[in-house]
């Protein structure tokens, strides 16, 4: 099989998503409504009404965009999609790995809504604000920007957090040392060097409060086997074993998203084509950047999954 499936991350969030696929589709309502009920909170009026300062909270945000993607493979689902039969992958970019489990039914809708719950609010909450901070820099490789961030620590916490693809990697840690990161970096010949508008230093070290709020969660909530292997952000490999999953989703809450060689193991695997199921099209960006022989198509309209469908048809 040459599809991997992927599953957005925070970022993509924009008022209105998943709209249209709840006017069109019962599938996709009661996904909504899964969720809404999961969390006792009406987070499809947020979604789809705002305000957006509302939808941009972490504890929002995340739930949310899981909602939109699994309202997306429910339709699909409806029009005949059979994930085991057509699909090599699923992936999901940080928070996307809980949206790729509930779509290979590893986990229910309503765990995984509260999960990320749980785990928008932990993170949140494991730094005081304006004490940690996130950086981009554009133009370096992983391993010179992951000097950048060991040099810029000193005794503060500065780690690469995102290997997006090639040439874009994201430090988090303490404000103080990423601020000194930003200034080495320029240095070293980065394109660019900024500091992102973020709330929380998510992927390194300083979310190790928000690491055991998850182990707890997990360890409380029914994780299945996926229908189609996990090609895990922490191991930028694939893997099916529950308790390792287990495992990998608690480690990757302080660790590496290791996107750009999770994106290059599928391709050197076989994936010709990723479909992004969920709202935006950043991953399908980062994958034509990352592997020019996979195609990246983004799926979250009612015409996108008609495009799906019809894909996988003729496959």
């Amino acid at each position: 099989m040459s599809i991997a499936f992927t599953f957005p991350g925070q970022g993509s969030q924009a008022v209105g998503m998943g709209k249209d696929l709840a006017d069109q589709f019962a599938e996709a309502r009661a996904v909504f409504e899964e969720v809404d009920e999961a969390l006792g909170q009406k987070l499809s009026d947020v979604m789809w009404n705002g305000p957006a300062d509302d939808l941009i909270l972490t504890a929002n945000a995340q739930p949310a965009l899981m909602a939109v993607s699994l309202a997306a493979m429910r339709v699909a689902e409806a029009r005949g999609l059979d994930l085991a039969a057509s699909v090599a992958f699923v992936a999901g970019h940080s928070l996307g790995e809980y949206s790729a489990l509930a779509a290979a039914g590893s986990l229910s809708v309503g765990d995984t809504a509260r999960l990320l719950r749980i785990r928008g609010a932990a993170m949140q909450q494991a730094v005081p604000v304006g004490e940690g901070a996130m950086a981009a820099r554009l133009g370096l490789d992983f391993d010179a920007a992951a000097e950048v961030a060991a040099e810029a620590a000193a005794d503060q916490v500065c780690q690469a957090a995102n290997d997006n693809a090639p040439g874009q990697v994201v430090v988090s840690g303490h404000k103080a040392a990423v601020e000194r990161a930003i200034e080495i970096a320029k240095g070293r010949g980065a394109r660019r060097a900024v500091l992102l508008p973020v709330s929380a230093p998510f992927h390194c070290g300083l979310m190790q409060p928000a690491a055991e709020a998850m182990a707890a969660a997990l360890a409380e909530v029914d994780l299945r086997a996926p229908a189609v292997p996990l090609v895990a952000n922490v191991l930028a490999s694939a893997i099916t074993d529950p308790d390792e999953i287990r495992k990998r989703l608690v480690e990757q809450v302080t660790g590496t998203v290791r996107w750009r060689e999770s994106v290059t193991y599928m391709a050197d695997a076989g994936v010709t084509t990723a479909f992004e199921i969920g709202t935006g099209k950043v991953l399908t960006g980062m994958i034509k950047r990352i592997a020019p022989g996979v195609t990246g198509i983004a799926v979250s309209t009612p015409a996108d999954i008609d495009a799906l469908m019809d894909h996988i048809a003729s496959a």
